[in-house]
């Protein structure tokens, strides 16, 4: 029973890994899309071990009388593998038969916001004339508070994300949830909006805006914030974390 539970749990979790990473882009709500070769490699190990495992079984059955007499002798089956241990099953299971919750409003309201690097002495390119100018919510941000050259001031520009309500004082943030490598590390970007009610949490939008004065812009006194002028609902990216320019509208 043991080595038939190991089987099961080794073909399980390989069908799982397969399943998330070829038949769907559920596995962009675990990890980087960059790790998906990795993903689909170790789902076929699991499942190629799977399969030696079961040859093996079946290439050498143990003697039912030998096993009867370990067990009558110690006064237990030790081939016999705990019923607890069924539970790695769910895990597995989950892969094949339901959708992670993604991470959104919730998740970004209980963590810090993403700190915005620093290079000593950066020069930023001039922006083009663009209008409304296409920003990510990084870039935008890094332009409020460390361009010394102020160019952001009274451009408007246009940034992607979703609702997030804030914590404290009303209004709400554009937001979005960044992965360096997976879920266990990801890292929120906010920007503040003013001048509109707060839409329902999680709603994805595109928001043309300038910049909402607070603060010395160029400093890190400025506030990554944003004065809307008009805000569009936008379907969910596929892979929604990233911090990627908005699209242009068709």
């Amino acid at each position: 029973m043991r080595r038939l539970a190991q089987t099961a749990l080794l073909a399980l979790i390989g069908a799982g890994l397969l399943h998330t990473a070829l038949l769907t882009d559920l596995y962009l709500r675990y990890v980087k899309e960059d790790l998906r070769p990795v993903l689909i490699a170790s789902g076929a190990v699991l499942l190629l071990l799977a399969a030696v495992n079961a040859y093996a079984d079946l290439r050498r059955p143990e003697p039912a009388g030998h096993a009867h007499a370990h067990a009558h002798e110690h006064g237990h089956d030790h081939s016999a593998a705990p019923t607890v241990a069924w539970l790695l099953a769910l895990p597995a299971v989950s892969l094949l038969a339901f959708a992670p919750p993604a991470l959104g409003a919730y998740t970004a309201a209980h963590s810090a916001g993403k700190p915005v690097t620093t290079t000593a002495r950066e020069r930023f390119p001039p922006l083009p004339a663009t209008s409304p100018l296409p920003l990510t919510l990084t870039g935008f941000t890094r332009r409020v508070q460390q361009d010394p050259t102020r160019a952001i001031e009274g451009r408007q520009v246009r940034l992607t994300g979703f609702v997030t309500p804030a914590a404290s004082g009303g209004g709400w943030y554009l937001t979005r949830i960044i992965f360096t490598c997976c879920a266990a590390d990801s890292q929120t970007v906010k920007v503040r909006v003013y001048g509109t009610g707060a839409p329902p949490a999680d709603t994805w939008l595109a928001v043309t805006g300038t910049w909402h004065p607070a603060g010395r812009l160029g400093t890190r006194t400025a506030e990554a914030a944003l004065d809307v002028h008009e805000t569009r609902p936008i379907p969910q990216p596929v892979n929604a974390y990233t911090d990627d320019l908005p699209l242009t509208p068709s």
